[in-house]
């Protein structure tokens, strides 16, 4: 347009920021408010909201000034000193600290450790209240807004690590006044389905980070009664790995985010795969070494059957009688060689005294009607005398002596 002065983005940002940069109370200023948002960026710079019951503004702590002080927490009251400029890049303007003093505990914090303590002396976060998680869980509930990036990490955590457990949904408001009661009736809803349909092994209360007064729900004490008073376990998963409320001190267990709730509260199938494979090794090593044992076994107990067999015996029997008989056979044998040996000795000496072997030397018998005649006094003259010799006989008549 003719005639009209027209400025681009980046400059009317420099011309803003010039005036925060005149302006003597902004260059040099203290700030007191509550600590939120509180953020430590790889880099090392600090990001946070310093804010009062009506306001907020953004500040950041340069790595250089943060190595030089005790860096706060959400919820911290804290006296801060620095300047107030615009960072051009977004056009916000923000406060740059290089001090920073405590001025006591915030009110939200202040609130959070009365009803901690409140609840600690009554017992509801004893140790003794703690159930354990089931190592293999078959369904789990979740309790968590389903916009929420929270709900994704679990289901994405889920699905990588046991894909064999099935997830019921309880969804609910997790920020705000309307959250409280919200979550109470999540969980209310998930413990009546458990008891009446399929029961849960565990329920995940999850949100993503955020700032003290986004995690404020789960501060509230309705929710950390309902979280005592499930009959199924509850695992927190809320805000970052330093957030800390009411809820996980409730809950069974506590998880630093909603991914490590979910892994929590499974196991890792690649390790039960792997502890599988391995008691499928032991269950085979046992398998191959009660069959050796059990043929080892039978083997012995066919070696004793065959020493006890019938058959074995008889065939030892057999055997015996063998032997027995070759015995009784050579006992013969040698009786009848004895007594062959005596009837020949005593043929032997019948034969030296048999008559004809006498006759042959010479000698004779003589009878006379058949009686020997063996001296002179038996014979008389005219006596008719047989006389004997080797090849015959003759007779003879006795004439005188």
């Amino acid at each position: 347009m003719p005639g009209v002065n027209v400025l681009s983005v980046s400059q009317v940002t420099a011309y803003i920021k010039s005036l925060f940069t005149a302006d003597e109370l902004l260059s040099d200023v203290w700030v007191s408010g509550e600590v939120s948002n509180f953020k430590l960026a790889t880099s090392g710079h600090c990001y946070l909201t310093l804010k009062d019951g009506d306001a907020s503004i953004r500040s950041v702590i340069w790595r250089t000034a943060a190595a030089r002080m005790a860096l706060p927490r959400d919820g911290d009251a804290v006296m801060a000193h620095g300047y107030v400029s615009v960072y051009e890049g977004q056009g916000v303007y923000q406060f740059y600290i290089d001090h920073l003093e405590a001025a006591g505990a915030g009110r939200l914090w202040q609130e959070f450790e009365r009803l901690r303590g409140r609840l600690t002396a009554e017992g509801l976060f004893d140790d003794a209240r703690k159930r354990p998680i089931p190592a293999r869980p078959k369904r789990l509930g979740i309790v968590t807004s389903t916009n929420a990036a929270a709900l994704r990490d679990i289901l994405r955590t889920l699905t990588a690590r046991y894909p064999l457990v099935s997830v019921l949904l309880a969804p609910a408001v997790v920020q705000g006044a309307d959250a409280p009661p919200s979550i109470c009736a999540a969980l209310e809803m998930l413990n009546r389905w458990s008891a009446e349909h399929e029961p849960l092994d565990a329920i995940i209360v999850a949100r993503g980070g955020g700032s003290i007064e986004e995690l404020w729900a789960f501060n509230d004490e309705r929710v950390a009664r309902a979280i005592a008073a499930s009959n199924v376990p509850v695992v927190t998963g809320v805000g970052h790995e330093t957030d800390f409320t009411i809820a996980d001190f409730a809950a069974d267990l506590r998880a630093p985010t909603p991914t490590a709730a979910a892994a929590a509260c499974t196991p890792d199938l690649r390790q039960v795969l792997l502890a599988l494979a391995g008691l499928e090794d032991l269950a085979q090593t046992a398998i191959a070494q009660r069959l050796s044992s059990a043929r080892l076994a039978a083997k012995s107990l066919a070696s004793r059957s065959r020493r006890a067999s019938p058959e074995r015996r008889l065939a030892t029997d057999r055997q015996r009688v063998d032997d027995m008989a070759r015995r009784a056979s050579l006992a013969v044998m040698n009786t009848v060689r004895s007594d062959r040996a005596r009837v020949e000795g005593l043929r032997l000496q019948l034969a030296a005294l048999d008559p004809d072997r006498v006759l042959e030397r010479g000698y004779a018998i003589v009878t006379r009607d058949q009686k020997i005649i063996s001296s002179v006094h038996q014979v008389a003259s005219g006596d008719v005398l047989t006389v004997r010799v080797s090849d015959g006989a003759f007779e003879t008549i006795v004439q005188g002596f």
